[in-house]
């Protein structure tokens, strides 16, 4: 109904206003109220509704203080007369470029509905602005710090065709490892430290380790590194670690700290089921992955010239798919029933653990990593359940350890029939194929990574809980943090309803008999 009808309507009913409901008014007056309220006519404006505006104009005023010097190729042109087939590598990596970033989408969509209905929209603008505020401070600062030369803002030498092109590419996979923690500390942080968390995970936390693997850091360019490989250090195709590895091992030192969820163990620390609210929603995100990821790791040849795209792109799916596989089979036999949750997280950590090894393993490789993956996911997730450990997603499992695992494979399975992004040698082999010196290359970047990515979130998550605090309160978590912290629910024809004590899940190979009620009570009698 319009303005016009409303008032028409006033007019009809004598010019009264119907009173709204006590517990509406009680709503609007706990929930919705602002800082600085102080009375029902007006809000007084805080400090704190001034400081996005003030950073946007600090870095308006830096970008226009910046010299605009133009020493690349910002045209193009000499790009293009010296490699004239440049336009098929740049449309390639572009295209891929596309498909990485088209799986925020798919990780929105995946921790929404695993998530419950009065949390969705917090997690939709927690990835939409992991990927914003990420963005913007990798162009400022870290791909600058991550590649080691002076390309800050994309500025002087960097304000070339080449350059920018990587820049976008390399964005897309640091937004990625900024979104895994999103789904695994779901539910109960609050947004503004989160946006703290995008910018300093991008700004620093990704770029240092990415520089060790992918800029010519140690990891995989120093002597030691190269003598102890064989005429390589440590490598990492797509980011297993670089990317997947990082981002589960702060997921892991923020869930530690953020503590459970509100009703997701009992009295007793026995971990109590709390089920997503649209299991469709996370199954459509798992595809989306599925399909993005294509360009994740065919995508990191960088050339379209490189032939080798045809096996990674092969090695990625089947690995997904015995990634899924594995994890039915196993929840299948554990419960009774296939649990359609874990085979999701099965294909991804197949995904996630092939990433490093795609473009050096056959295809045999690929399955046998995907059906470990599924392993280490299913009884990954279990054992970190089991010591309190809240994990909304499980994207510690499926990030963190088979990250690991993906470095790891590669150092045991690289068969020597691909370079190091090339044709021509050193190929590179593993353990298997009598080269013990890249494996333990590889097992020094895993533990680096490890304690890399779990100590750096720690101390930036335990700083944030010292200073600004990182949880909202129990009243807050309780009612939603879809109201609390935006003001606004994702399906507003909704009736929300929330059980004063958590109810059980019984799993289907739970379920009580015909000849006993929904409680496990005999007919004709009663329980406790």
């Amino acid at each position: 109904m319009d303005r016009g009808s409303k008032m028409g309507q006033n007019e009809l009913d004598g010019g009264r206003r119907e009173r709204p409901n006590a517990a509406i008014r009680c709503l609007e007056h706990s929930i919705l109220k602002c800082p600085g309220r102080e009375n029902d006519d007006g809000y007084e404006l805080s400090l704190k509704r001034f400081i996005p505006v003030v950073l946007l104009l600090l870095t308006l005023v830096t970008l226009t203080l910046i010299p605009d010097v133009m020493a690349g190729d910002p045209s193009g042109a000499k790009t293009l007369e010296e490699n004239s087939r440049a336009p098929v590598d740049y449309v390639w990596v572009l295209m891929s470029g596309f498909l990485v970033m088209f799986m925020q989408p798919g990780f929105a969509m995946l921790e929404a509905g695993f998530s419950r209905a009065k949390n969705v929209t917090n997690v939709l603008m927690k990835n939409l602005m992991d990927f914003s505020a990420g963005s913007l401070v990798f162009f400022a600062v870290g791909y600058a710090i991550m590649t080691g030369t002076p390309a800050f803002f994309l500025t002087g030498d960097a304000y070339d065709v080449d350059t920018v092109l990587n820049w976008f590419f390399m964005m897309v996979f640091c937004a990625t490892a900024a979104t895994i923690v999103s789904g695994a500390i779901a539910e109960r942080p609050k947004f503004s430290m989160y946006l703290i968390y995008s910018v300093v995970i991008c700004a620093v936390i990704y770029p240092i380790y990415g520089h060790w693997v992918w800029g010519g850091g140690w990891l995989s360019s120093s002597s030691f590194m190269i003598d102890l490989g064989g005429g390589y250090g440590a490598l990492d195709f797509a980011g297993s670690g670089v990317v997947h590895a990082l981002g589960g091992f702060v997921a892991l030192a923020a869930c530690m700290l953020l503590g459970p969820r509100i009703g997701r163990y009992d009295s007793g620390g026995k971990p109590i089921p709390i089920p997503g609210h649209n299991i469709s929603l996370a199954a459509l995100g798992a595809f989306i992955l599925w399909f993005g990821w294509m360009g994740f790791n065919p995508g990191s040849t960088l050339s379209a010239h490189e032939l080798r795209i045809s096996i990674i792109a092969a090695n990625t799916t089947l690995s997904a798919a015995a990634g899924a596989m594995a994890s039915m089979s196993i929840t299948w036999t554990k419960f009774g029933k296939p649990d359609i949750v874990m085979t999701i997280n099965g294909a991804i950590a197949g995904l996630v653990a092939i990433t490093a090894p795609c473009a050096w393993v056959a295809p045999w490789a690929a399955v046998l990593i995907g059906i470990v993956a599924g392993f280490v996911v299913c009884y990954g997730y279990w054992f970190l359940e089991r010591n309190g450990m809240d994990d909304v997603v499980g994207a510690v499992p499926v990030h963190g350890f088979n990250g690991i695992w993906g470095l790891i494979a590669l150092g045991l399975f690289a068969d020597g029939t691909y370079g190091n992004s090339a044709v021509e040698g050193p190929l590179v082999t593993g353990l298997l194929y009598g080269n013990p010196g890249f494996f333990a290359c590889q097992l020094i970047s895993a533990a680096v990574i490890s304690i890399w990515a779990f100590g750096t979130g720690y101390l930036l998550f335990y700083t944030l809980k010292r200073t600004v605090g990182i949880r909202v309160s129990p009243e807050e978590e309780l009612m939603g943090l879809d109201i609390s912290e935006h003001g606004i629910v994702t399906y507003p024809d909704f009736v929300y309803t929330e059980p004063a004590r958590p109810a059980r899940v019984i799993r289907m190979s739970e379920a009580p008999s015909s000849d006993e009620d929904e409680n496990g009570n005999e007919p004709g009698t009663e329980g406790d």
